[in-house]
């Protein structure tokens, strides 16, 4: 047996992030068969999967209480696999743990592709599957951004392997999974053109043609533009920006360790991915209700970065301590960190399904996967008809006069003021709290 492989800080490294991956891994698996709400984009999503598994309208008119600000093609998907009865939460999880796999599996091919050994690759894609488990609760949360990731990152595959077409088509179909996934495909194309120009005319033009004949089959499709619908009105602040980067202390030791590149067409690839992504991010994550995912490429990025300078860079050793803060954080909040579920949440879970289902009438949910698993569909979209409310692009009165006249016969609320002072003046005229809990307030006609 080699001796190095347990004095080389690398493998020391890899192989504490292993033990990490497995135990979050194994908990998030569990969590995905349960009527537990793991985050309010579940039910968002799974509403809008299942009209699409109906044939009714995905994109709602302005005048209505539901939005659909992202691109169709994760709904069709989810909804496939969801006929015959299926769970269409439940569904979205499972593929979204597969999207996640395969993402992490794409960062050590595409490490592969750049020459890099095992050792340089194992250590990349178990930074980036422990960095999401403990960041974020997206590993087998029924959302498609770790779907977009996966495809993107078998479209560099496809790029580094010089198939431009091939690449550019399945980068463009990306786009039509998850709109804010921008990063990659434009450090790619600036990356060829540092490398070879006609190279990179190709791939843009061609991306770009994807993209139209996109936008143009969706407008013939559902006579609207789509660009239209993505841009719903929100709200952005500096104080979300804040909140934001307070949380990218993961990415400080790998972007030192990106000082030790040797320049070569790779180690440039991901300076300009990391730098793209940074400043995406930001830009992103000025926005209300935008979570983690905003700087998931980040992730990517210098995840594939630790590839590199582990590989042929001048600080392997600082490449291998970028994973002492991941795991740090990990035992520090584990009991307190994003993935909450527990067996007393989920207890308190199905009290507050049936809750919802003996309540005559429709409900208006914060949370839309309590309102669906409790047979009451998705009326409202809390979040979004609350944002165009507060930036005074959307009249609260209809809300107001449905509330005003009991047509909800219960709500469940995590934010009371998240539809604007009217509104909630409204809630509390007419509404009164029935109870509270890890779910939000719920709430009931008053007599």
């Amino acid at each position: 047996m080699n001796r190095d492989i347990f004095t080389d800080p690398v493998w020391d490294a890899s192989a504490a992030l292993a033990l990490v991956v497995l135990f979050l891994l194994v908990r998030n698996i569990i969590a995905i068969p349960a009527h537990v709400p793991l985050d309010p984009n579940e039910g968002w999503n799974g509403a809008h999967a299942l009209v699409a598994m109906s044939g009714r309208r995905l994109y709602p008119p302005p005048e209505a209480l539901m939005v659909d600000n992202y691109p169709p093609l994760s709904f069709y998907l989810i909804g496939a696999l969801a006929r015959h009865g299926r769970d269409v939460i439940i569904a979205g999880r499972w593929v979204a743990l597969a999207a996640y796999l395969a993402a992490v599996a794409g960062i050590a091919f595409v490490l592969q592709r750049m020459d890099c050994r095992p050792r340089a690759s194992l250590l990349s894609a178990l930074f980036f599957a422990a960095l999401l488990l403990v960041t974020s609760d997206y590993v087998g949360m029924d959302d498609p951004q770790l779907l977009g990731h996966a495809v993107q990152l078998g479209a560099l595959l496809l790029l580094l392997r010089e198939r431009i077409f091939v690449s550019a088509l399945v980068f463009g179909v990306s786009l039509f999974i998850k709109h804010n996934l921008l990063a990659m495909p434009l450090a790619a194309g600036l990356w060829l053109l540092v490398q070879d120009r006609r190279a990179a005319a190709a791939f843009l033009l061609w991306l770009l043609a994807f993209a139209l004949a996109g936008l143009v089959l969706f407008q013939l499709g559902y006579g609207i533009g789509l660009v239209e619908q993505l841009a719903s009105p929100r709200l952005f602040s500096l104080a979300n920006l804040g909140r934001a980067v307070a949380h990218l202390w993961w990415a400080l030791l790998p972007g030192l360790a990106m000082t030790g590149f040797w320049p070569d067409r790779h180690s440039t690839f991901c300076s300009l991915y990391a730098g793209t992504a940074l400043l995406l991010g930001v830009a992103f994550a000025t926005g209300d209700g935008v979570d983690a995912n905003a700087f998931f490429d980040l992730g990517i990025a210098l995840s594939l970065s630790l590839g590199l300078v582990v590989e042929r860079g001048r600080w392997p050793v600082l490449a291998a301590a970028s994973a002492l803060p991941v795991l740090i954080f990990a035992g520090v909040t584990f009991q307190e960190n994003n993935f909450f579920f527990t067996r007393a949440f989920a207890q308190r879970s199905a009290a507050d399904i049936a809750f919802l289902k003996s309540r005559p009438g429709p409900a208006l949910c914060d949370q839309l996967s309590l309102c669906l698993w409790a047979d009451k569909g998705a009326d409202v979209d809390v979040f979004n008809v609350g944002e165009a409310i507060k930036a005074h692009a959307r009249d609260p009165a209809p809300l107001i006069g449905m509330i005003a006249h009991h047509h909800f016969g219960s709500l469940q609320l995590i934010d009371m003021d998240g539809m604007g002072p009217d509104v909630r003046r409204a809630i509390g005229k007419y509404y009164r709290t029935n109870h509270s809990d890890d779910n939000g307030t719920f709430l009931i006609p008053k007599p």
